[in-house]
């Protein structure tokens, strides 16, 4: 017998579920100051999402999903610790389960002064084509940083993906600053966050 949690729902049930577990789980509603210093009156904590068991399988599915719907050609994916790296080994657990090869990486806010000394943490992303992952992204910070530090490392980035734009502008500014396309799963209407 199997449990539902083993078979893969259709990317559409997928995409609902997932939503419906954001609103359900995620989005706090008060006043709360942003990692970029921000004052918002919601909160989504996405970790609550990319770290539940359900959520996470969701994630890797509705994100990998986005980056293939754009025709987003890549070998790993990652971003900056901490938020990025259970949306990254969602996509890792995803594309392993249509027996892909795409692995994951973490990108440490600053370079190791010990052991290798590295920056960006994982199977080498030399040479390869990357994507960074952000659960959401306010002013683009954490993955422009993912995005210097990959490039530092000889990556070549592909495009920035987030699970949910809080349509701040840092969509744009990531475009604008990195030269590549930034997508996101859900737009902050869709999970009924208005102004």
């Amino acid at each position: 017998m199997t449990s539902s949690l083993s078979q893969t729902p259709s990317i559409d049930a997928a995409r609902e579920r997932l939503r419906d577990l954001i609103v359900e789980l995620a989005v706090v509603r008060g006043k709360v100051t942003l990692a970029s210093g921000l004052e918002a009156d919601y909160y989504v904590d996405l970790r609550r999402i990319t770290l539940h068991h359900e959520a996470s399988r969701l994630v890797g599915q509705v994100m990998l999903d986005l980056l293939d719907r754009h025709g987003i050609e890549f070998a790993a994916a990652g971003g900056l610790t901490m938020g990025a790296d259970p949306v990254g080994t969602a996509i890792m657990r995803a594309a392993g389960d249509q027996d892909r090869p795409v692995d994951a990486f973490v990108v440490r806010k600053a370079q190791k002064s010990y052991g290798m000394g590295r920056q960006v943490e994982g199977p080498s992303v030399e040479g390869r084509d990357v994507v960074v992952v952000e659960d959401t992204s306010t002013t683009g910070g954490s993955a422009l940083t993912a995005v210097e530090a990959l490039r530092a490392a000889g990556a070549n980035v592909v495009a920035v993906a987030v699970i949910v734009d809080r349509a701040t502008g840092a969509k744009e500014r990531i475009e604008e600053a990195a030269g590549v396309p930034c997508l996101y799963a859900y737009s902050k209407s869709e999970l009924g966050l208005d102004d």
